[in-house]
């Protein structure tokens, strides 16, 4: 007998919601508009007595009306709360204004999704990227990066480190476990993770595996650090069917890259990367799974972001439930020997071998 989930709202408070949903766009922009003003860091050096509107006019040099009208939208919104004649920053507001996960959550959603996303319907119909055409004429976004408008580039990058970057430490720990010479980073963006390992191993060289317009970047990168002599680079374009791989390759490393195919793109891509596996190479993947976070907020980021690959990305990945992608890895006929979750922000990490 299937267990029956809990509507979590009366009639009452689910329509009460709907509304919320209905100006969910506003109250975003309000948001935002409150912290780029420096309004809500004018009522957070303020404290919990607040301030008037008038004194919150003139301390962040914006008129009266303006003051007025974005901070009662803010009190039912429960970002402020209002206690006549003063207005003073809630905890809502305290993590819009300080919060790295918050900051970075809402400028890639406001620079790189935004206007993207009024494409979504279409974008579901079409199993096609459909808002990408707000940023650039691209077939994905990935051949676009480096090409993206400037405010859309710094978010998009800031986004994708913010994740990636806090599970640094441990990950290193674990791929260089047992002291790998060769390492190959299939989709290796702007060399980061390749970086990271130069520095951590003084005996590795790694291949970056990505398209030419990603390597470009990261050859640039590998220069300004010093790394040119162990950082490789090979162009590559991971659906290709003819596409070939670097050989000789110790460890095979993949981090947030998978899910930015469907299915069976991912199958085709780990069926290419097994043929070239010796025996004693791994392939690590890191990922994020939204049945795997310790916090509802994280599954909620992770299935809005999702979206952000349906209508801006390539039409046709996602963020996947654990299930679902290991078995994909089985489908290609590889084993799981350890999977860690909870990694970083709530990254799990796979070694994987060949059965």
């Amino acid at each position: 007998m299937l267990n029956k989930v809990q509507d979590p709202y009366t009639a009452l408070e689910a329509k009460t919601e709907a509304q919320k949903l209905s100006f969910a766009p506003i109250v975003f922009h309000t948001a935002r508009t409150l912290r780029d003003l420096g309004i809500l860091a004018v009522l957070d050096s303020a404290g919990e007595q607040g301030l008037c509107a008038d004194d919150i006019s003139q301390q962040a040099g914006v008129s009266e009306y303006g003051v007025k009208v974005l901070l009662d939208m803010a009190v039912s919104a429960n970002i402020v709360t209002w206690n006549k004649p003063n207005y003073a920053i809630a905890n809502l507001g305290f993590f819009l204004l300080h919060d790295g996960m918050t900051k970075a959550n809402m400028d890639f959603t406001a620079d790189v999704c935004y206007a993207a996303m009024m494409h979504l319907t279409e974008a579901i119909v079409e199993g096609k990227p459909a808002g990408l055409k707000e940023l650039g004429d691209w077939e994905t976004i990935y051949q676009g990066l480096s090409k993206l408008p400037e405010q859309a580039k710094q978010s998009w990058f800031n986004f994708d480190h913010f994740y990636s970057d806090r599970s640094f430490p441990k990950l290193l720990e674990t791929v260089f476990g047992n002291e790998p010479k060769t390492l190959a980073d299939i989709g290796g963006n702007t060399g980061k993770w390749a970086m990271q390992c130069c520095n951590y191993n003084t005996a590795v060289n790694v291949t970056i595996v990505d398209l030419p317009q990603q390597l470009e970047m990261a050859k640039q990168n590998a220069i300004e650090n010093g790394f040119e002599s162990r950082i490789n680079f090979y162009p590559a374009n991971m659906l290709n069917k003819e596409q070939t791989l670097p050989e000789n390759i110790d460890v095979w490393w993949m981090s947030q890259f998978l899910d930015c195919f469907s299915p069976m793109e991912i199958l085709t891509i780990l069926k290419k990367v097994k043929q070239q596996l010796r025996e004693g190479d791994s392939i690590y993947i890191l990922e994020l799974f939204f049945d795997a976070q310790k916090y509802d907020a994280a599954t909620y980021s992770l299935n809005a972001t999702s979206l952000y690959f349906t209508c801006l990305a390539n039409g046709n990945s996602r963020f996947y439930r654990s299930d679902d992608f290991l078995e994909i890895v089985e489908a290609a006929d590889l084993v799981v020997e350890e999977r860690i979750d909870n990694i970083g922000l709530g990254h799990t990490l796979l070694k994987i071998k060949a059965r």
